[in-house]
């Protein structure tokens, strides 16, 4: 079988959504993993509504899936990368961050998009693990509930560095949350180095939600070209192959907006001549 490739718009960021759209297309992908952001389809924005018809018009029509990725460095604060998070030590910052991912679940059911990936976010220093752990679990239940009532799958991503790092972190967080899903990052597994991806891949099989798919070195996370780090992309994709994964595997190029015109071919002609 053939996998189904999207591309994230986090590495098309110099280009404007309908370009980037286009070109994902006239590439040969399947789909696109759309990073909601202040200039491509800006969750807050007065008309967001009526953005996301014409999105969903466009996809129809080039034939393209979506799934929805919640990592803008700069949406919530324009001062503080990534910020507030779930575990925001003030209640409206927390609150701010379920406000945006149960914005992003009205905007998937929209456009009918597999999953909304989100992560845990980084503990300010003055908060413990155990508080933290405790407005993740808030969070997490608010989302699930608000995504329970859309039919719409959300998925959590272990990011390096973050309070769910690793895919141990989110089998104990999916504990409690019985519809939460796997977003897996592949390279961050060696990032981590905890779980080789391909394993990955094949262990956590029926939690996956959504796949995301580039080049990393180990223990640096740094997403990078194909061909350009530690990563055995053709073990990863035996692997998908063999579960029968059916959902979109997601390139996350995010470092290459300035080169997307020539990324985005670069990377399907990569992953099809390593069997996907």
């Amino acid at each position: 079988m053939s996998l189904r490739i999207a591309y994230n718009t986090n590495g098309a960021s110099s280009h404007r959504l309908d370009d980037a759209v286009a070109l994902i297309a006239d590439c040969g992908y399947q789909g696109v993993a759309l990073t909601l952001d202040h200039h491509h389809l800006d969750p807050f924005a007065y008309d967001w509504q009526r953005q996301v018809e014409r999105l969903r018009e466009r996809l129809n029509r080039l034939d393209l899936g979506t799934v929805i990725e919640t990592g803008a460095r700069y949406l919530l604060d324009s001062r503080e990368k990534h910020e507030p998070t779930l575990l925001n030590p003030s209640p409206e910052g927390r609150a701010r961050r379920v406000e945006f991912l149960c914005r992003a679940i009205d905007i998937a059911a929209k456009l009918g998009s597999e999953t909304v990936s989100f992560w845990a976010g980084v503990p300010k220093p003055q908060v413990d693990r155990e508080q933290a752990m405790t407005w993740l679990h808030e969070g997490i239940a608010a989302v699930c509930d608000h995504a329970g009532a859309r039919s719409v799958a959300v998925s959590l991503e272990p990011e390096p560095g973050m309070l769910v790092e690793t895919v141990a972190d989110y089998d104990a967080v999916a504990q409690r949350h019985p519809a939460l899903r796997l977003a897996l990052d592949t390279g961050h597994c060696l990032v981590a180095q905890d779980i080789a991806p391909d394993k990955a891949v094949r262990q956590y099989a029926d939690a996956l939600g959504t796949v995301s798919i580039e080049d990393m070195k180990v223990g640096d996370h740094t997403h990078l070209p194909f061909g350009e780090g530690d990563m055995d992309v053709g073990a990863v994709v035996a692997a998908l192959t063999e579960i029968g994964f059916d959902r979109l595997v997601c390139v996350e190029y995010s470092r290459e907006s300035p080169r997307a015109h020539a990324a985005i071919p670069e990377a399907i002609a990569y992953l099809r001549t390593a069997g996907a």
